[in-house]
This record gives structure tokens, C-alpha cells and sequence, in this order.
């Protein structure tokens, strides 16, 4: 059953908002909401706009959950475990920024390096996936003549998989 599959990301998405709701009455009215390249506080805005923060991952988990359904070739479905573990990759990954920056906004301190340090995790992981991946329309390097011929599309993520995991 889908469920059971994916149930470890549904208690992952759901972590931000348990974060949220525990420390909800300690936000003020107007929370700092955008910080500048320095760390600085740029924009304040209404403590409900926090929700929108605790949203990215049920975002990022509904479109990795419909994209196999509007794959005009179905190739999504034909890689197995691999999406699995890519959505559960990348929305973990939203899950945890959407933490990181809801925290950010209780203690109105941001330390930019830690956005770019999970960014740089990110991309080692998706990095390491790359070479496995399969040509599809929705994930990976979609280019015309990588997803015309087969044998492109590995070479281009055996390359760009060593890229994204160096880089």
C-alpha cells in the first residue's frame, strides 16, 4: 500500500508545523520574515506568513506524488525505489530548511552559511542519484538530445552526478 511507503515522509512534513505550533505563542505579531546577503533583517511581516514556511515540504511532496501520474511516457514509475528515495530525499530536505528557517525567525538571527551548507548536502545526495536515474521528463538533466538517446543520458549524469557530488 502507498501509504505504508510513504509514511516516514508524512511524519517528516509534519514536523515543521508541530515546530510551529509549539512555539507559536512566543512569536510576536510581526516576525522578520526576509534577511539580505549579510544576515540582516530586510522585511517583517504577520506571524501567519510562517505557514507558508511549513508548507514548502507538502508542496514538494505533492508535486514528486503527481508527477508519475502526468509523465506523458511513464517512465517515473519504471525507476522503481529510486523516486522513492528521491522524494523522500528532497522533501526531507524541505522539511528541514522550513525547520531551520522557522527557528531562524524565533531567535531573529540567520547564519547564511547553514542554508548553503544544506544546499551543498543536497546536491552531494541528489549527486550520488544521478548516475542511477533513468531517462524521464521529470527528473535530472532534461535536455532534447538526453532524452532522445539513452546512452547520452547516462553520460551526461555519470558526468553531472560527479559534478553535483564534487561540487
Amino acid at each position: 500500500m502507498k501509504i505504508k511507503k510513504d509514511l516516514p515522509i508524512l511524519l517528516i512534513i509534519v514536523l515543521p508545523f508541530i515546530y510551529l505550533a509549539y512555539i507559536w505563542n512566543e512569536l510576536p505579531d510581526k516576525v522578520p520574515l526576509h534577511w539580505n546577503g549579510k544576515g540582516e533583517i530586510d522585511r517583517y511581516g504577520d506571524k501567519i506568513e510562517i505557514l507558508y514556511l511549513a508548507c514548502i515540504a507538502v508542496f514538494t511532496y505533492l508535486i514528486l506524488l503527481v508527477s508519475p501520474l502526468i509523465d506523458p511516457k511513464k517512465t517515473l514509475n519504471n525507476m522503481g525505489d529510486k523516486l522513492q528515495k528521491i522524494k523522500f530525499t528532497i522533501t526531507t530536505f524541505m522539511s528541514v530548511l522550513s525547520l531551520f528557517l522557522i527557528y531562524t525567525i524565533k531567535n531573529q538571527s540567520l547564519n547564511p552559511n547553514i542554508i548553503l551548507l544544506l544546499v551543498g548536502v543536497l546536491f552531494l545526495i541528489l549527486g550520488n542519484y544521478f548516475k542511477t536515474i533513468k531517462p524521464n521528463y521529470f527528473i535530472g538533466i532534461r535536455t532534447p538530445w538526453t532524452l532522445e538517446n539513452e546512452m547520452v543520458w547516462k553520460k551526461t549524469h555519470a558526468l553531472g552526478g560527479k559534478i553535483w557530488f564534487i561540487g
